[in-house]
């Protein structure tokens, strides 16, 4: 008897399924349907148009192939999602509105609309693809959304959009076109992790984003690969950079991150640029290939920096300070391409110090008209001085530990077929209409 009222107490707490409706597509089917389901119910498309917009105002799931299509006809948001434990799968959300200043959508996320899952769904021709617009522990999973192309790109929308939206897990989204990738602002406590962000402004940028971990995205052919600004306790880990212009990741004002696994390779101006940022950990990345490998600025302090390779940049470090600096931590420095190095007892480190910069740097960084002398014999004796007697350098980086070998980060195939696609882009003059170092164009 205990058993059998045991089973029948489980039975009643398990929630009822709810049933399956089949919407056959046409003017105000979708909205008709939606007004008469029960929670829990189950609306399945079939191909065709689904003229909107639409507003879901109950915990359902939608479903569909990708041939059935939701078309807001260029009005507002094509799907706003404004209850909990809704389910998007499958379907194509195509002709939101114009309007970036309304946020515009693809799909809107309102809060309280908690435990949204937005699963495989094609998005095209929207201002923003997905908005999670305050609604908590939204999954975003398996999307491909394709962006915009108006010419100046800071009139187009994100792809996707997270505003005040703890919790909110974005995997596995393949993003293209628009204005950013991944855009989040005021938020908190999420992983972005898997993404693939081409062909953008900045693939991944944070304003005032607390404790988000990023890793595995890939970034190819954008302005600006990974941007975390005004952000704390943001963990950036195994991400690619390839091919993007300005920057491949920069930490603007930005505190308390773990930095590592990354790799940024391919022509940006800066592989890494740190700007105001404090208390940030940034070990074992690969910088390969840019301008500059890294520019420390603004005052920047209690940052580590060891385990990094920094190879073939044509400048390695670009310190805009007086302070002496060490870039090394507990015996373990960095690899450094132009150091030509000894390790006469096999440890792995380096038997000299490597100092990246001298004096002549600082007055060319101020004066750039001073690099008509930079082959004359008095700023080589200059050169030649500092270089034997250390005590003259006025102020800078040291890396006491210098690493032996580099470390390498593998890149699947078929990123290297993308990023072969972009090689050479920006030394054509494509720029649209960003300046990524004007936090007002932001």
């Amino acid at each position: 008897m205990r058993l059998l009222a045991l089973i029948l107490g489980l039975l009643i707490a398990l929630p009822a399924l709810g049933a399956e409706h089949r919407v056959q597509p046409g003017p105000g089917r979708l909205a008709e349907a939606i007004a008469g389901a029960a929670p829990g119910d189950v609306l399945v498309l079939t191909d065709g148009a689904y003229p909107g917009p639409v507003t879901i105002d109950r915990p359902l799931t939608i479903t569909g192939p990708e041939g059935a299509v939701v078309d807001g006809q260029g009005q507002g948001t094509v799907i706003t999602v404004d209850a909990p434990d809704v389910v998007l799968t499958g379907f194509t959300v195509t002709g939101s509105g114009w309007q970036n200043k309304d946020l515009d959508a693809g799909v809107k996320i309102l809060k309280g609309a908690d435990r949204a899952r937005i699963d495989r769904l094609v998005l095209t021709d929207n201002m923003h693809g997905i908005d999670v617009h305050g609604g908590r522990d939204a999954q975003v999973t398996a999307n491909r959304i394709t962006g915009r192309q108006n010419r100046q790109m800071n009139e187009r929308g994100n792809g996707i959009y997270v505003w005040n939206s703890p919790g909110t897990l974005l995997d596995g989204n393949v993003i293209r076109y628009g204005r950013d990738g991944i855009f989040s602002n005021a938020s908190a406590d999420s992983i972005y992790r898997n993404n693939i962000l081409r062909d953008l402004r900045f693939a991944v940028h944070f304003m005032y984003t607390r404790n988000t971990e990023v890793s595995g995205n890939t970034s190819i052919g954008n302005h600006l690969g990974f941007a975390i600004m005004f952000s704390d306790r943001a963990k950036i880990l195994n991400n690619l950079s390839l091919g993007d212009r300005e920057h491949g990741l920069m930490l603007n004002y930005a505190n308390n991150a773990d930095v590592t696994g990354n790799l940024i390779r391919g022509g940006a101006k800066k592989c890494l640029f740190i700007y105001n940022a404090h208390k940030n950990l940034i070990w074992d990345n690969r910088f390969e290939g840019c301008g500059i490998g890294i520019h420390f600025t603004a005052g920047s302090e209690r940052n580590v920096l060891t385990g990094n390779a920094f190879i073939g940049n044509r400048e390695q470090v670009k310190y805009v300070g007086t302070r002496f600096m060490e870039w090394s931590h507990e015996g373990r420095g960095n690899f450094w391409s132009d150091h030509p190095a000894y390790d006469l007892n096999g440890d792995g480190v380096a038997d000299g110090t490597y100092r990246p910069n001298d004096l002549i740097d600082h007055i060319l960084w101020s004066q750039p008209a001073a690099a008509l002398l930079t082959g004359s014999p008095a700023v080589q004796l200059v050169r030649w001085s500092q270089s034997s007697f250390p005590a003259t350098l006025p102020g800078g980086v040291t890396d006491s530990h210098p690493l032996m070998r580099p470390l390498t980060i593998p890149v699947p195939p078929r990123i290297e077929a993308f990023e072969a696609e972009v090689a050479g882009r920006w030394a054509k003059g494509t720029y649209d209409d960003i300046d990524p170092d004007d936090i007002a164009s932001h």
